[in-house]
């Protein structure tokens, strides 16, 4: 069977910025452009993401475009013969299913405020009123439950009507209007009364706060931030990339989303951080940001029933075009793997993926007594840390690993691949770097998010967690050996 492609080069934009456009540039990236220097933060994160995530993406999209197929096959497809790098893709699509069993439930924490906004539920409400309506949703099982599956079938039946006509057509348009509301946001938000000291906050560069903060955690800070904002590692670029034709060179059509990714992190701290400086409020980071914080701003707010509705609109958008993307690496996983129809893959998901979620709605009231990272955590928590601390970094590592070693897919291939078409080429002088240096750059981004989690908590816990990473990366040098040609009896 043929395989899909997109319709326009636009639509191949669009779909695959908002893979990677997720919430954290909305409640993390403003929060510590502010704590670490605002401007001088934002260069140096600006920096990171043309050095750290730029390369990756290309190899993500390269993989994904040579093989035509999804991660379940696009290692079998360029492998060399008696290699196992093949066996990335079972941690690749746990990764994939991880991240919706608590995204999932979020999107429908936002779609559930624009609701619980347009009704005007949160007029004239104090500030611990604001709270405790948080608090309550978090608690009722019936709530969370209905709207994480309303999430869960409205994003896999987007992707059941097909590549073109469902994936690409409407996520053009949830993108658009996701861009748009963001410009009438900011409009909104930097011509407050007051918002010039959180613009000063944001925009201009404070290199004495940066100094406060500690240089080393500055340039660690935006080193993660570029790391993790475009969502590479488990194959939700490489399927896009699959669907793409060679008329452009991947570069290019990579350096358009990751600036497309960045202008929806500035555009998010310019709605966010005016907002909050106008008010009075510290923009803190977080789900009690989105959720207490700025729903206090709204209630004080001319309109602020409008604003808040588009508000968690937006953010609704920024999260279903996630949803969506990973749903698409779901589904092609398995007609990929087993020659499965998309209407079968989509059936036996929808369901799957609803009783993988329920943990995860439990973690905030029957089963909050479980803390698996220490106190104050839940199971959300423990999702997210397996998806980002360690799916993420260490699946680039595997990409790097695989377009640049002989022993993989290797770098003329990949240089061949990514320069195919017009536009933008990635330089063959990089080889080094993507070669030696940058895998290494990963692993102690990786390494080092170990340390500061597990540290604090005690010697026991922190020997036994790094113990566990160093297992993580033991495994990658694993499936990135050759095995011996085994000989004819």
């Amino acid at each position: 069977m043929k395989r899909e492609q997109f319709g326009s080069r636009l639509g191949f934009i669009l779909v695959s910025a908002g893979c990677a456009i997720g919430l954290g540039n909305v409640w993390k990236f403003p929060y510590m452009a502010g704590k670490y220097g605002g401007a001088a933060f934002i260069l140096v994160y600006l920096l990171f993401l043309v050095i750290l995530g730029l390369p990756i993406i290309v190899c993500e999209f390269s993989v994904g475009r040579a093989s035509q197929k999804s991660i379940a096959t696009s290692y079998n497809a360029l492998e060399p013969p008696h290699t196992r790098w093949h066996y990335a893709r079972w941690a690749a699509i746990a990764g994939n299913y991880l991240l919706v069993m608590f995204y999932s439930m979020v999107g429908g924490w936002m779609l559930y405020y624009c609701f619980r906004m347009a009704k005007g539920e949160f007029a004239s409400v104090t500030a611990s009123e604001v709270s405790e309506k948080y608090t309550g949703m978090l608690s009722s099982v019936p709530t969370l439950m209905f709207w994480t599956v309303l999430v869960i079938v409205l994003s896999f039946g987007i992707c059941s009507i097909g590549l073109q006509k469902g994936v690409e057509k409407i996520m053009k348009i949830t993108m658009l209007c996701l861009l748009g509301i963001m410009v009438i946001l900011t409009i909104r938000s930097v011509t407050l009364t007051g918002s010039s000291e959180g613009l000063r906050f944001f925009l201009v560069p404070d290199f004495e706060r940066m100094a406060k903060n500690g240089i080393g955690n500055v340039i660690f800070g935006a080193m993660s931030q570029a790391f993790f904002t475009l969502s590479i590692g488990m194959g939700g670029m490489a399927i896009f990339g699959s669907y793409l034709d060679k008329k452009r060179s991947l570069a290019g059509e990579s350096l358009s989303i990751v600036l497309l990714d960045t202008c929806v992190a500035l555009m998010a701290g310019l709605i966010v951080i005016p907002s909050c400086f106008a008010f009075g409020v510290e923009p803190d980071a977080g789900p009690g940001l989105v959720f207490i914080t700025l729903p206090n701003i709204f209630t004080q707010m001319a309109g602020g029933r409008i604003w808040g509705s588009l508000f968690f609109l937006f953010l609704f958008c920024a999260a279903l075009s996630t949803i969506v993307g990973v749903f698409e690496n779901i589904v092609s996983f398995w007609m990929d793997l087993f020659g499965w129809k998309r209407t079968k893959a989509v059936g036996i998901n929808i369901l799957l993926i609803t009783v993988l979620s329920i943990p995860c709605i439990l973690g905030f009231s029957v089963w909050s007594g479980f803390q698996p990272l220490g106190a104050g955590t839940n199971i959300m928590d423990l999702e997210d840390f397996i998806v980002s601390n360690n799916i993420l970094p260490l699946g680039s590592v595997v990409y790097l690993l695989f377009c640049t070693h002989k022993n993989g897919w290797g770098w003329k291939n990949f240089i061949q691949e990514a320069n195919s078409g017009d536009g933008l080429k990635f330089p063959a002088k990089a080889r080094f770097y993507m070669t030696h240096i940058l895998p290494w750059v990963v692993v102690v981004i990786y390494l080092k998010g170990y340390y500061d989690m597990f540290r604090p908590q005690g010697t026991t816990i922190f020997v036994i967690w790094m113990l566990i990473a160093l297992g993580c990366l033991g495994f990658i040098a694993y499936i990135s050996s050759s095995r011996k040609k085994q000989k004819k009896s």
